[in-house]
This record gives C-alpha cells, sequence and structure tokens, in this order.
C-alpha cells in the first residue's frame, strides 16, 4: 500500500506563483486519493490568500492554514501538526516541479531507508535581464555557492549534507522535533543538521530535478546571502558544530581583506599586501566571469564581475555579524530578518 502523503507549503505574498504550483500540485501522478495539500499563509495581501481558498474549496484534500507569525518555520510547524500523512513533501511557491517529483521522492525514501530525500536545483534567471541572467550563473557555479551539491548537480544518488526542501518521514518530526522557530532563515540547515547529529541520512536524488527562480537582481540576492550569513553562526550554536565547512569561505574572505587594509594603516609600507589581496581577488574574479561570459554572451560579464562580490561579501558580513550578535549580544531572534 503506498505511503499517504501530505505536501506542506509556507505561502507569503505569492500571487505570482499560486497558479503554477497548484497546476503542478494537480498533475502528480501520485494517487490523489493519498495526498493531502496544506497551505500556510502569513497574512498575505496581494490576493494569495483568496486564490489558495479558491483552490482549496475545490479540492477535499487541500486546507489553508493560517500562519499569524508570518515566518517559514512557523508555516511549516504548523502544516506538520494538522497533516496526516506517513511521509511529508516540503514544497516552495517559487519552483516548479516534474509530475513524477512525490512518487519519485517517496520512492528513494524507501529505497535508501532514508530520514530526507530531495531534488536537484536547475536555477534559472528571475528575469530577462543580463544582471538576473548573470545572477543564475553565479549561482550554480563553485566561485558562488562552493560544493553544494543539489545546486552544481550529481550523477548518481549521494548522501549529503543538505537536499532542497526535503521529503521526510512523519515519524522523524516525533523523533528529533519540528523545525527551529528561532531561525528565520537556515531552518531547514539545521534541521538537516540535526538529522546527521542523530545519526541519520540525507540522499540527493538527481534525476528529480526542480526549476527555481534565482532573485532578479543583486540587491534582493545581497539580501537573501547577507541573511543566510546572519543566521548561520546561530545554527552553528544549536548544533554545537559547523552543520558545513563551505560556510566560512566568505567571512574568512572577509576578514583577511579588513587585516590587508588594518596593516596597511599600520605599517603603510606594508600597503603592498592589500594590493596582492585585491589583485588576487580581482583576477579571480575576472577569470571565472570571463570562461562563464564566453559560453553565455559576453553582455553578462559585468554582471558577473558584480554579482560574485555581492554573493561573497553579502554573506561574509553577514556571516560576521551574526558571530557577534548571537555570540556576544544573544539578542532574540525574532527582532531580526523576514520571511521573504
Amino acid at each position: 500500500m503506498p505511503d499517504r502523503v501530505s505536501v506542506i507549503v509556507p505561502c507569503y505574498q505569492e500571487t505570482a506563483h499560486i497558479g503554477r504550483l497548484a497546476e503542478n500540485l494537480i498533475g502528480q501522478d501520485y494517487p490523489a486519493e493519498l495526498l493531502e495539500v496544506l497551505f500556510a499563509d502569513g497574512g498575505s495581501t496581494d490576493g494569495t490568500w483568496e486564490k489558495l481558498e479558491t483552490l482549496c474549496d475545490a479540492r477535499p484534500h487541500w486546507e489553508l492554514l493560517d500562519n499569524p507569525d508570518k515566518y517559514v518555520p512557523q508555516a511549516l510547524n504548523a502544516c506538520i501538526r494538522k497533516s496526516t500523512g506517513s511521509v511529508i513533501v516540503r514544497m516552495d511557491a517559487h519552483s516548479e516541479y516534474p509530475p513524477d517529483y512525490i512518487s519519485r521522492l517517496v520512492e528513494a525514501l524507501n529505497r535508501h531507508g532514508a530520514d530526507n530525500v530531495g531534488g536537484i536545483w536547475i536555477t534559472e534567471p528571475g528575469d530577462d535581464t543580463p544582471e538576473a541572467r548573470a545572477i543564475a550563473l553565479a549561482s550554480t557555479h563553485p566561485l558562488g555557492i562552493g560544493n553544494a551539491r543539489y545546486r552544481l548537480g550529481a550523477n548518481r544518488d549521494e548522501r549529503t549534507d543538505t537536499v532542497p526542501y526535503g521529503c521526510f518521514r512523519r515519524s522523524l518530526f516525533d523523533r528529533i522535533g519540528l523545525f527551529d522557530e528561532e531561525l528565520i532563515r537556515n531552518q531547514d540547515d539545521e534541521f538537516n543538521g540535526r538529522i546527521i547529529r542523530n545519526g541519520g541520512s540525507i540522499w540527493l536524488i538527481p534525476s528529480v530535478r526542480i526549476r527555481y527562480k534565482a532573485r532578479p537582481t543583486r540587491e534582493k540576492l545581497s539580501a537573501m546571502f547577507y541573511q543566510y550569513g546572519f543566521f548561520k553562526p546561530l545554527v552553528n550554536r544549536k548544533l554545537g558544530a559547523p552543520a558545513t565547512l563551505r560556510q566560512f569561505a566568505p567571512p574568512l574572505l572577509v576578514l583577511s581583506g579588513a587585516l590587508a587594509l588594518l596593516l596597511v594603516f599600520i605599517w603603510p609600507s606594508r600597503m603592498w599586501l592589500f594590493v596582492m589581496w585585491c589583485a588576487g581577488y580581482a583576477i579571480g574574479i575576472a577569470a571565472v566571469s570571463a570562461s562563464l561570459a564566453a559560453r553565455h554572451g559576453w553582455s553578462l560579464f559585468p554582471h558577473l564581475l558584480l554579482t560574485f562580490p555581492s554573493i561573497h561579501f553579502s554573506y561574509g558580513f553577514g556571516y560576521l555579524s551574526g558571530l557577534i550578535r548571537w555570540s556576544l549580544f544573544r539578542k532574540s531572534e525574532a527582532q531580526v530578518g523576514d520571511n521573504r
């Protein structure tokens, strides 16, 4: 007997995406009688709530929940508490899913005896502009995102440290707890770290391909990566250890540049150290940007030159700011950030 599946979807101001997500859900090849869909909306004012009401009224196994806290982890937990399935599949309104998305993940969950499985992101531009195309390219290059396999791709199923969204046994949440509601960002990183800390396994399934829209502008990209970096030290504190090693590259880049600049003020004769740091970084960025532009169009070159530093320094400064905030001042996480 196939598993009963509960799909959980956090929503806020998603009127532009809800229609496509609904089509993806309706088009799933998983038995409809074994599939329930739970949306948790954080008080949308753009028509999202009304669209979801209409969709849920027409389908007996779809339900709309209110999320007065607005943030993603609260939405996920509200859906999990309400769910009736033995398997939980998280989905997001900003992505597109193949018709066999749920069935493939459930099959992989059972085949690997895993605690979480997920597919790979096929990152697409968030807009039809050179800036947006450059952002999509930088977001799928090791210089931009390190060794995150779900962004880079894989040739076969493999164990990993994180996957996008995820497919879980409902019993997992009873065993290790729900998503941490203090984490406005990175709640999935903390949860996946908790899975591994408790002896569980996470599997990347490359045959499952999710089409994900990247941020359309560097301003939005920088804001997102700053928040990712800002909350990462809190994730590490909660786990008692770093979730991954790749997270340290951007803050170390920022610290090394700051140290080289500081030496200039202490010993002006050491200006060459700062010049070498700047030249080395600039050459590396220019070389990768030129390589990508040669394959995808030279109109992207100036945007790539700006996008890679936007990722590195936004995350790096965010991480260092978070390290100070969470380690020294221990202020409440609820005072900062947003859920978008």
